[in-house]
């Protein structure tokens, strides 16, 4: 049960809504052009370029790259707010660690948003401000990169799916690579800045790095990161009730039962009645009992057939009735472990026990040998 309870808090917390789905798909493309940009972005400040693509197109491309991501981050950002699933508020978009849901690295995407809408709005002015300023926002950019990737691992339900962490893999490769090129270009002019900024940028790279293979990536993320407690009883109640369909209930028990009994006769004068029924542990069973109709009412028992199990697999323990007297019925059934379990059933019909399909209720007590 404690193996099943941390399976359940890390993994995936999520709503079955398309607006979320949206959320997902639309964060994940909103970093890939993000890191498209910031590498274009490096391309430029190198002077990479060659005459069947000059300069002027790389900076185009990096322009309307920015502008993409805007256009993504909007769609992930309204998609978020507007599904119901988790309290993503309106404030948190502007205000970071506002939000209730995963404050911490919620609160990093809305650094990283924040960031990349300063660096636009000085852009679109940038014939109207000082280069100085222009410059000193437009470096915010390489701050606003690493927040939306600490934001998409801390916050991301998809984080540990093989295809969105390989997608996180290739997109700090790639600015890493960029960055190592900005480095060297024009190397060794301002080698203390460079060795400085090479330095850091190291040790957020480790920082990170170690962060992620001890939290996103380990088992009971989802509590930890600050998921709202009452999401994560909507993932782990059906958990455990699924968890409990699939075992029995420690030995003994006694549950109460009810289903249907079913009685049938052959040509050759035999008749077989049939117990179906389930009781509230999840436990379900069958009760095959076949042989002349007795004088009274009922059946002469010459032969059975018993299985019972949890909900999710009814047939686990398998077997024969050992006593039959009235209402009463023992059986005995072993599962392909070779555990037995000892049955009691009282039964109570409602109607005639010869009437196909009548109801049955009563009790069932289940024991070890």
């Amino acid at each position: 049960m404690i193996l099943a309870s941390n399976v359940v808090a890390s993994s995936v917390v999520a709503s079955n809504s398309w607006l979320w789905y949206a959320t997902r798909a639309t964060g994940v493309i909103a970093l890939i052009l993000l890191t498209g940009s910031v590498v274009l972005g490096i391309t430029v400040q190198v002077r990479a370029a060659s005459r069947r693509w000059p300069r002027l197109v790389t900076l185009g491309v990096h322009r309307n790259l920015s502008l993409l991501v805007l256009a993504f981050l909007a769609l992930h950002i309204l998609t978020a707010v507007v599904d119901s699933y988790a309290p993503v508020g309106w404030l948190s978009v502007v205000v970071p660690f506002a939000s209730s849901y995963r404050p911490v690295w919620l609160g990093f995407g809305t650094v990283a948003f924040d960031l990349l809408i300063a660096v636009t709005i000085t852009s679109l002015l940038r014939t109207r401000i000082s280069a100085r300023l222009w410059r000193l926002v437009h470096w915010a950019a390489y701050a606003c990169w690493p927040s939306a990737v600490i934001h998409s691992l801390g916050t991301g339900s998809d984080t540990k799916q093989p295809f969105v962490l390989g997608v996180t893999i290739a997109c700090v490769a790639a600015v890493l690579l960029a960055g190592v090129w900005r480095l060297a270009s024009g190397w060794p002019e301002h080698a203390t800045a460079r060795l400085t900024a090479g330095a850091t940028g190291a040790a957020l790279a480790v920082a990170v790095l170690v962060w992620a293979l001890v939290g996103p990536l380990r088992p009971g993320w989802a509590a930890r990161s600050g998921t709202p407690a009452v999401l994560l009883a909507r993932v782990q109640a059906p958990a455990s009730a699924s968890a409990s369909a699939s075992q029995l209930p420690a030995l003994p028990f006694t549950t109460n039962i009810s289903g249907t009994s079913s009685t049938s006769s052959s040509g050759s004068g035999t008749t077989t009645v049939t117990l179906n029924g389930a009781g509230t542990a999840s436990v379900a069973f069958q009760v095959v009992i076949s042989g002349p109709a007795a004088s009274g009412g009922g059946v002469q028992m010459t032969s059975s057939q018993v299985s019972f199990g949890p909900t999710a697999n009814p047939r686990q323990y398998t077997g024969h009735v050992s006593s039959l007297n009235g209402s009463n019925i023992l059986a005995s059934a072993t599962d392909s472990a070779g555990s037995t379990v000892m049955l009691s059933l009282d039964v109570s019909l409602s109607g005639s026990a010869s009437v196909s399909g009548s109801t049955m209720s009563g009790s069932l007590t289940a024991s070890a040998p």
